[in-house]
């Protein structure tokens, strides 16, 4: 079970303390990403994850570089839409040196203007890998037209035009309202224990002072439609799916066995349906996205454009099938102990615990063991499934998405648009 201590300024520091582990997770988590940014600046939380790797006041990006190559060990972070992290990965006896470069980095980065200038260019060239990439681009279409008008439908890298406008007065206003100690964790797991770490930590983020101002914008009704976009590539990239839950619900567990069944592993519906059996596509699957306060159930492929209308045909029948048929006992058992199991595996690795006691401390009222985990993975019943197939999968709430070389006289096009 995790520890967590508050310091006086409102910083939380969590740790799951491993004794048998050689190393030690750190991370300092911030709970802010893409839906509390001004539209104006939207890129603004990824822009800054990047340049928080470009020197602080002590230490040079090269800096940074050497010093956690120096040990061995890995530093990173990502963006999400609700938060940002920054973590690194050490030996237990180099757990000082995570802290130190953590908290130099989050507290005292300089944000010089030339490396702004310099980093724009990069995350471009992300921006544009990205636009190359329409396996991944559907994704943020899909999300844009599920919850159109909303921040979470925004791009977590943003657009070209926004990203031109961040200047360093933005980062900086930006890191006034977000970075601050009341909207940080600090989660820590591996061979450590939390009394080596708070006063480590206290001193790096003892001067870090103010409160987060974020809003919650109301999730407007969903208006489902469908979504096509013409770009010359080889295959089209579809998502369906609906709104989801949100990450507190009661249902999640449900939603979690549901989404194991129709497309989360290799023996699922879809991937057995769609590639194993037909060779219709090289990739597919599912996934729920759960957020504060709503969610997005996506169900994906890729396939040749001749295919495209008999992929959407096949998809809804499955869906159709968990809709109006009870799912096979043998078929529930097995997706459970597929969830049980990858559940208990990751519990190996020092990131994901760090990861776990993180975003539990952030969202969610408490830690629950992974035997309490397992026993509600357990406790999810076949009318259960077949209830919440029912309204996450029913023909009203769907949103289709597609992107490929399509006409707007093709008769592909044509045979989707009947499927839909």
């Amino acid at each position: 079970m995790y520890q967590k201590a508050t310091l006086s300024n409102g910083l939380r520091i969590v740790c799951e303390p491993i004794s048998q582990m050689h190393s030690v997770s750190l991370g300092v988590w911030v709970g802010t990403g893409s839906r509390y940014e001004d539209p104006y600046y939207n890129g603004i939380s990824h822009f800054i994850e990047h340049m928080l790797f470009k020197g602080t006041q002590k230490r040079t990006a090269k800096q940074i570089a050497e010093e956690i190559d120096a040990v061995g060990g890995q530093l990173n972070a990502f963006t999400t839409k609700e938060y940002t992290c920054f973590y690194a990965k050490v030996l237990s006896q180099h757990f000082q040196l995570g802290i130190d470069l953590l908290s130099d980095m989050v507290t005292h980065s300089i944000f010089d203007t030339q490396e702004i200038a310099k980093e724009k260019q990069v995350v471009l060239e992300e921006i544009k890998s990205f636009e190359d990439a329409p396996d991944e681009i559907i994704h943020d279409l899909f999300a844009a037209s599920v919850l159109k008008g909303h921040p979470l439908g925004w791009t977590i890298l943003g657009t070209p035009e926004t990203v031109e406008r961040i200047d360093r007065s933005v980062i900086l206003d930006y890191l006034q309202q977000h970075y601050t100690p009341d909207n940080i964790v600090f989660a820590v797991a591996g061979n450590v224990q939390i009394d080596q770490i708070v006063p480590e930590i206290e001193k790096q983020f003892a001067g870090l002072q103010g409160h987060s101002h974020q809003e919650l914008h109301a999730v407007p009704e969903a208006v489902p439609e469908l979504t096509i976009r013409s770009k010359k590539i080889e295959q089209v990239q579809l998502c369906i799916g609906s709104r989801g839950i949100p990450r507190k619900s009661p249902d999640k567990y449900g939603v979690f066995v549901l989404d194991g069944i129709l497309g989360g592993s290799v023996s699922s519906r879809l991937f057995q349906q769609l590639r194993e059996e037909r060779g219709l596509v090289y990739v597919t699957g599912s996934n729920h996205s759960a957020y504060t306060d709503t969610g997005i159930f996506t169900i994906y492929a890729g396939t040749r454009l001749k295919n495209f209308s008999k992929v959407i045909s096949l998809i809804k029948a499955e869906m159709k099938s968990l809709i109006h048929e009870a799912v096979p006992e043998e078929e529930l058992t097995r997706t459970k102990e597929q969830l049980k199991g990858s559940l208990l595996l990751g519990l190996d690795s020092t990131c994901n615990r760090m990861s776990r006691i993180a975003k539990t401390e952030l969202f969610q009222d408490r830690l629950m063991t992974p035997e309490e985990i397992v026993a509600k993975i357990d406790a999810v019943t076949r009318d259960e499934v077949k209830i919440l197939a029912n309204q996450l999968f029913a023909d009203e709430n769907q949103f289709l998405t597609a992107i490929g070389p399509f006409k707007s006289d093709s008769k592909y096009l044509r045979r989707a648009y009947s499927e839909y």
